[in-house]
């Protein structure tokens, strides 16, 4: 939907097992943009229960890996890359090294770090492979995200200079977002908060708005403000359908 709206060049790389397909068949064939559906033994599965901009989450189905094999399948064309692992399962170190060594510009969905690959109620911990963080140019986490990472519970430029990724995106939801470059902070602020709709996929949509603006030339900042103004967009739609 965020490259949809953009208008941006791009490609949807994804799987599912083959039986789920008609679950997101008619969805894929609407949104388009380029997308590339691979089979997988099992399909990513989520249980979510919604409280205003809160959710609770379960984890019903693990998914399969992307190993860097299955990128034989469906090579990637662009500089840049938003990497969108739902589960610290999704994409193992050797993963995103091996995307990292293509020349690859990544950019990283913290949910990547910080949630276990256990069936059941979603849990998150700090038990990720720092290996990962060497070869990421872009790092974005939601505020709850950044707690667990945070040394002190609180994120700071202190953490974002141990972590070491160049830009890391603190988002919180309607409150805008913390634009950590070289570990110096600067918020920007979210202009439109839109009330009564479900946010999912409001970070997956800011995170590819962002990168999109970083790989045609815009400042981290502006490219902050830019993907805030998209995701409002989105979301003022989604209410209105």
């Amino acid at each position: 939907m965020a490259l949809a709206a953009l208008g941006a060049g791009g490609c949807v790389i994804t799987q599912r097992a083959p039986p789920d397909a008609p679950v997101f068949s008619e969805m894929l064939d609407q949104i388009g943009v380029p997308t590339v559906v691979l089979d997988s033994e099992t399909t990513s599965a989520f249980e979510l229960v919604y409280s205003g901009e809160q959710r609770a989450m379960t984890v019903a189905a693990l998914g399969d890996p992307w190993t860097p094999d299955r990128f034989k399948a469906a090579p990637i064309k662009t500089n840049w890359v938003h990497v969108a692992p739902l589960l610290r399962s999704d994409f193992p170190p050797a993963t995103i090294i091996s995307l990292a060594a293509d020349g690859h510009t990544l950019s990283f969905d913290g949910q990547g770090l910080v949630r276990a690959a256990t069936l059941g109620p979603m849990v998150t911990d700090d038990d990720y492979d720092a290996a990962i963080l060497a070869h990421l140019s872009v790092l974005k986490l939601a505020d709850d995200e950044a707690a667990i990472l945070a040394a002190g519970g609180v994120f700071t430029e202190s953490d974002a200079a141990r972590l070491g990724v160049r830009e890391i995106l603190v988002t919180f939801g309607s409150g805008g977002v913390d634009v950590y470059v070289d570990a110096l902070k600067t918020h920007v602020s979210s202009e439109r908060s839109v009330q009564d709709v479900h946010t999912t996929g409001s970070g997956d949509m800011f995170a590819v708005s962002y990168a999109a603006a970083r790989a045609a030339g815009t400042g981290p900042l502006d490219a902050a403000r830019a993907a805030c103004g998209l995701v409002a967009d989105v979301l003022e739609r989604r209410r209105g359908s």
